[in-house]
């Protein structure tokens, strides 16, 4: 008799990549990480509020989970996310964990910057992501959805989660105003999705990801349209990306 099939599911040790979160020092690390970014240990260290010493313990933890990974450079060691699914769980579990109470000006400024832009991963979201989404839809560039999210018609979508229900797809309209743009889709080859979309957890709205998603930020970042922000996770619209983002999509930042 053949054997029954084992549902991945059932065999997938979630204990251990949960006990690897459950501690807030780690918490901040995965959230320092959340970027996409490639960090070393001391920067992580300031992130999650530990001496040196202590957060090898942590990051220790982290890789043996499979939730980091380390990249050596000469004699550096930097830490990213072994992959978006990482992010994406992260982002998940941020939409079901309760808020962090606000004790200072300055966390409500911080909570105030993640909905206005923020990363998700590799690619943006936010007020910007949605926004961005949206333009993209409007113009011809993406087709197939409205980019919202539905909850009494949902079958797949979740608040931050990675989305199932909506069949976007480029036009080759989009190909070409993204070329003018500098992203060449034709590049955007690997095991990767090119056209993925998040429920963003702030918005209720879609937000790009997959490759493009992701290349599209990169360009973002390149032409100094956006930058990194002093709070982790956040991003800075510059006054060109304000200027270009009006300019070539439509997107208002005011």
């Amino acid at each position: 008799m053949a054997a029954s099939p084992v549902s991945p599911a059932r065999d997938a040790d979630i204990a251990r990549a949960a006990t690897a979160l459950a501690d807030a020092s780690r918490a901040r690390i995965l959230l320092a990480l959340a970027e996409g970014r490639a960090l070393p240990a001391s920067v992580l260290a300031t992130e999650a509020g530990v001496s040196a010493s202590t957060v090898s313990g942590h990051l220790a933890k982290l890789l043996e989970a499979g939730v980091v990974r380390v990249e050596r450079q000469g004699r550096h060691r930097y830490y990213r996310l072994t992959g978006p699914a990482v992010g994406e769980a992260i982002e998940a579990l941020a939409r079901i964990a309760p808020p962090l109470p606000v004790t200072s000006l300055r966390a409500a400024t911080h909570a105030n910057a993640l909905r206005r832009a923020r990363t998700c991963y590799d690619h943006v979201a936010g007020g910007l992501g949605v926004a961005l989404m949206g333009a993209l839809l409007e113009r011809g560039v993406l087709t197939g959805g409205d980019g919202h999210h539905h909850p009494e018609t949902a079958q797949r979508d979740r608040l931050s989660a990675p989305g199932n229900d909506t069949p976007y797809r480029l036009t080759d309209r989009g190909r070409a105003e993204l070329a003018v743009f500098g992203v060449h889709t034709d590049r955007l080859r690997g095991r990767r999705p090119l056209i993925r979309y998040c429920v963003d957890w702030t918005e209720q709205r879609h937000h790009l990801a997959g490759a493009l998603g992701a290349a599209i930020t990169d360009r973002l970042f390149e032409l100094d349209w956006i930058r990194r922000g002093t709070r982790r996770r956040a991003i800075d619209v510059t006054k060109a990306g304000t200027a270009g983002l009006a300019r070539t999509f439509g997107v208002s930042t005011g």
